[in-house]
């Protein structure tokens, strides 16, 4: 089985070779593709020294997440990959993953995308992110776990760390356009749902992600609000007026109860918010209807 791995980098050069590195030992062996989306630093030079073996496509400019992976994509298909796997570039894995991974989605076809567990920078304990919504707050919760289940579903696994059989993506596609960064991996899941697959993850192995838990600031918070409620705009698993009352109304809803509090600023945000929803409706209704058919969507050219 050929496994492709797929990886967007923007300023890599400090990930690289705990990234790359962890490829090259891997279990069962792997073709790379780096997506670069205008690296700043060193990451272009570095790998095409050090790592010539990966296949570095260079975009000139940031694409974002969602559209340099479905470049990615398109690539790893037209050299015959059974399997993709899209690796974050801050993030690594053990060298059994993917070799794990392959036996469980033999073994689960109901399955669309599975994942390792996903553990901190320094592996000694869950990634904050992957904690909350596993329910796994320890590493000897994950011990247990290798005791008593091969894979393990969950509702949401972010996608730092996703494999994805080929003939999931003729069926659901790659990244939709309504996303630039973040909310795509949410999207995704809902499209994944609305096609009658799984997701989840092994607790046997293991992806180790090297970010830090960030401060919610106000900006970061209105950012992932505007995230949200396209989100659920877009989720093709709701009938549209569902979509519209959970996407518009329900942010209109938070505009106004902010004007009660008086957090004029708030007002404003969610409002802009909805304005915002309100003006992509004709797009995001051609969107929904081209997601709910089985087809390889915004992977051709």
């Amino acid at each position: 089985m050929k496994v492709s791995v797929i990886i967007v980098s923007y300023n890599f050069e400090k990930w690289i070779d705990r990234c790359l590195g962890s490829l090259r030992r891997s279990t069962h062996p792997v073709s790379v593709i780096v997506v670069d989306n205008g690296s700043k630093d060193h990451t272009v030079q570095i790998i095409e020294k050090k790592y010539p073996e990966v296949h570095l496509i260079k975009t000139g400019k940031n694409l974002g997440f969602g559209k340099a992976n479905n470049i990615g994509i398109r690539c790893a298909m037209e050299q015959g990959a059974d399997y993709l796997f899209l690796l974050n570039q801050d993030a690594w894995l053990s060298e059994k993953t993917i070799q794990t991974l392959l036996t469980l989605f033999k073994e689960h076809p109901e399955y669309g995308i599975l994942s390792p567990t996903h553990l901190n920078g320094k592996g000694d304990k869950p990634d904050f992110g992957f904690s909350t919504y596993s329910g796994m707050k320890e590493m000897e919760e994950f011990v247990a776990m290798q005791q008593e289940r091969e894979v393990i579903t969950l509702k949401f696994i972010n996608a730092a760390f996703w494999m994805i059989p080929s003939h999931v993506l003729n069926k659901v596609g790659g990244f939709s356009p309504l996303f630039y960064h973040n909310g795509e991996d949410i999207d995704y899941i809902n499209r994944l749902h609305f096609h009658g697959l799984l997701l989840g993850y092994s607790p046997h192995v293991f992806g180790y992600h090297d970010r830090e838990n960030r401060e919610m600031t106000r900006k970061n918070f209105l950012r992932l609000e505007k995230v949200y409620h396209l989100s659920e705009y877009a989720n093709i698993n709701y009938p549209f007026s569902k979509a519209f009352a959970y996407g518009v109304l329900a942010g209109i809803k938070k505009a106004l109860q902010a004007l009660g509090k008086g957090k004029m600023a708030n007002f404003g945000a969610y409002l802009s918010i909805c304005c915002g929803l309100l003006c992509k409706t004709r797009t995001i209704i051609r969107i929904r209807n081209k997601n709910k058919k089985e087809a390889l969507n915004y992977i051709r050219p």
